[in-house]
């Protein structure tokens, strides 16, 4: 590699219709995006140099995009394309894939109006990352039931991806104050949501429950059910409170950034002789299998990646 060469090795990035390394990535602090937290994503992985589930995740990010009344400068096909060129040009096997629109800068300077915005996509791919770490999965995550509740979903919708965390980042705080891994949040009327980036299973009685309400609709979460569905484990959405957690017989969380994540502790209740259980771990196995057979893949094409300038 010259002094010339780009050096792909830690993620590429497409920003304003280049590709650049991850780390050289930048957006304009004018950007709504920015100064606004008007942007919508999604992130979608690569295990073994294939995407997982890659329409679903481009099916979410267009009614995201809907929803928000954001308009990319690309369509489909070309946001897919972009994907794939961020992977093969980092010659990534495992990597975190993200696309991105914000709603960009006004093009008359200092107007309120978001339609004299121009939207903005871009997209990056970086090694792989776990949510949970893969040593805290091991022993099982402890969870803590914040005591700050999440934005309702009348005034930020969750099914729609964004980067609205203020409520999740203190969650988080509250989480490692009281030494645990990370948190889960109650809505204001104290029913169970979601943690900051994953969502929420438990398991009663040998049926798999997750939250019916203030969460996003999960790639992952849907995976699961798939896979309970496949195999004859009774599983459902359903109103979850406090209490319900309290007295789980296992607990998981499911995310992109990591698949299927066991649960050993919430705040005092300790599940599984503090291990994870035996159906987590099982989907967690099937979920991996189910990657390894091909389950919902597209490859990743590898070659010319190495051409320039961007597509």
């Amino acid at each position: 590699m010259t002094s010339d060469t780009p050096d792909f090795s830690q993620g590429a990035a497409f920003v304003e219709g280049r590709y650049v390394p991850a780390r050289e990535a930048r957006v304009s602090i004018l950007d709504w995006g920015f100064t606004r937290s008007d942007v919508t994503y999604d992130v979608v992985h690569v295990r073994d140099g294939g995407f997982f589930r890659l329409d679903d995740h481009l099916d979410r990010f267009e009614r995201s995009l809907a929803g928000l009344r954001l308009v990319p400068p690309h369509a489909r096909a070309a946001i897919a394309a972009i994907l794939d060129r961020c992977v093969a040009l980092s010659d990534l096997r495992d990597a975190y894939v993200a696309m991105i629109c914000t709603r960009g800068r006004p093009r008359v300077f200092g107007s309120r109006r978001p339609a004299d915005c121009d939207n903005l996509f871009s997209a990056y791919a970086i090694p792989w990352i776990d949510v949970i770490p893969p040593d805290v999965q091991a022993r099982g995550a402890h969870l803590h039931i914040a005591s700050v509740p999440r934005i309702p979903a009348a005034s930020i919708d969750p099914t729609m991806k964004n980067y609205h965390w203020g409520d999740l980042t203190r969650g988080l705080f509250e989480a490692h104050d009281a030494g645990a891994d990370t948190a889960v949040l109650l809505d204001a009327e104290g029913f169970v949501t979601e943690g900051p980036g994953f969502n929420v299973f438990m398991v009663r009685n040998g049926e798999v429950l997750t939250p019916d309400r203030g969460a996003l609709e999960g790639i992952t979460r849907r995976s699961v059910l798939e896979l309970c569905a496949l195999t004859g484990v009774p599983a459902r959405l359903a109103p979850l409170r406090r209490e319900d957690l309290l007295s789980a017989d296992e607990m998981f969380c499911t995310t992109t950034a990591g698949g299927v994540m066991p649960v050993s502790r919430v705040d005092g209740h300790i599940m599984g002789n503090d291990a994870p259980g035996p159906l987590s771990l099982r989907l967690k196995q099937l979920y991996w299998q189910k990657h390894a057979e091909g389950w919902h893949r597209t490859e990743v094409n590898y070659t010319g990646a190495g051409t320039m300038p961007a597509a």
